[in-house]
């Protein structure tokens, strides 16, 4: 397919024209083989160029399926070209759900696994941390097959890929059984609170999101999403740390209609439908906006809050709303998350990169006491020395790259400029 190429938001153009839409694996190897550089993209949600190409370009959108459901070893085998949106229905009528969910159920899992996207919870790791296999097509158009069984730390290395070892064609997935949330939305939670509760706050549901404009001593809105029992539901209290009950729905920017949200109001559905925001038949977030994100060590949340806070003039201008997050610490080289608890100070911006662009480095200085890691496919301007300077496994990851992908096929000015 010869057409200029967009990503979701449409802020970035890609280098290259030449698109390919492989129906199998056999393709894929074919295409790869013959590529001199080659980027895959999934549903275009990344809002820099980690994904961009000066060669060729590569969908997996028509390779979407469940592949199998291992009931036994609990573990789900899928396509690379698959949603999270598609595999949470599959999952749930043979019982399984996935540990936790994107908040946009419209991304490709591996997309979101390669850029150690995440969901929320104190107790919850990545989305990457499900995954307990993979096919990677390499280059030359081999394919490798990687296990967490057999691969060690090889494979903590290779499954936050920043796209650089290859096209993923298929992913192990562990699974669990299906479980119900509640989900119930608080207004006004004064900042204080925060302050003085913030762990238990945050603890207090199986995710929780808390979303601020920045522009008073308040958090506009808490969403809790509490694992159940169908069977023995209870109404939501009325107040939760002096936020009050929202007695509608709510979109996460308040002047939204709440039409695209996921139930709330202490409604009970299974996890595929709850844990995300947005539902997936409807347009997530607001289409039109750029985002970036920052994630700290976890200990220093109230600080880096504190931090944050004392932006509200340079932020409002261009912010719609700013989202935090807590995310479980794991072991995957490449993650933010890398052996750190974290919380993730997440950014909607209006559509207006001159704007951002001035405000990201002044955002970057208040939050680099706290070692503060930018989400690898969302807009940053940190230097790549101090962000090279936050990955202890760089190192590692740069051999990974060279071993697997000796010609830079899959390298491209992003990787090259901050990683290498």
């Amino acid at each position: 397919m010869q057409a200029t190429q967009r990503n979701w938001a449409g802020n970035y153009t890609y280098s290259s024209t030449r698109l390919h839409s492989p129906t199998t694996v056999e393709q894929i190897q074919q295409i790869v083989a013959r590529s001199n550089k080659l980027k895959t993209l999934g549903t275009r949600h990344s809002f820099n160029a980690i994904a961009d190409s000066s060669g060729d370009l590569i969908t997996l959108s028509q390779l979407d399926r469940v592949l199998a459901i291992d009931p036994i070893a609990r573990t789900v085998t899928v396509e690379g070209g698959i949603k999270y949106g598609q595999l949470g229905p599959s999952l749930h009528q043979a019982g399984f759900a996935l540990h936790n969910m994107a908040s946009l159920p419209h991304v490709t899992i591996a997309g979101a696994v390669a850029t150690a996207t995440h969901g929320s919870g104190v107790t919850n790791a990545n989305l990457a941390t499900s995954v307990a296999g993979m096919e990677i097509v390499v280059a030359g158009g081999e394919r490798v097959t990687l296990s967490r069984q057999q691969h060690g730390d090889q494979f903590l290395g290779a499954v936050v890929s920043l796209g650089g070892l290859g096209v993923i064609s298929k992913l192990t997935l562990d699974i669990v059984p299906t479980f119900a949330i509640q989900q119930s939305v608080y207004e006004q939670l004064p900042i204080a609170q925060l302050e003085q509760a913030f762990d238990a706050i945050v603890a207090s549901a199986y995710s929780v999101s808390l979303f601020t404009d920045w522009q008073s001593e308040y958090i506009n809105q808490v969403w809790l999403k509490r694992h159940v029992d169908p069977a023995v539901v209870t109404a939501p209290a009325p107040v939760f740390y002096d936020a009050t009950l929202a007695p509608v729905k709510l979109h996460p920017i308040s002047s939204t209609s709440a039409e695209a949200v996921t139930g709330q109001m202490g409604s009970v559905g299974p996890a595929y439908e709850r844990l995300p925001h947005f539902r997936m038949e409807d347009t997530p977030s607001v289409g039109a906006e750029l985002q970036s994100e920052y994630f700290v060590p976890r200990q220093h949340a109230v600080a880096a809050i504190a931090a944050v806070a004392a932006l509200r003039k340079q932020l409002a201008p261009c912010l719609l709303v700013s989202e935090i997050r807590t995310i479980a610490t794991d072991q995957l080289w490449m993650s933010p998350c890398y052996q750190q608890d974290c919380v993730g100070f997440h950014f909607t911006w209006k559509l207006d990169w001159p704007a951002v662009q001035q405000v990201l480095p002044v955002l970057e200085a208040q939050l680099a006491p706290f070692g503060a890691r930018p989400h690898w496919g969302k807009l940053f301007t940190m230097a790549p020395a101090q962000l090279q300077s936050l990955y202890t496994r760089l190192p590692d990851f740069q051999q990974l790259l060279q071993a697997y992908d000796p010609q830079g096929v899959f390298r491209n000015a992003f990787l090259e400029t901050n990683l290498f």
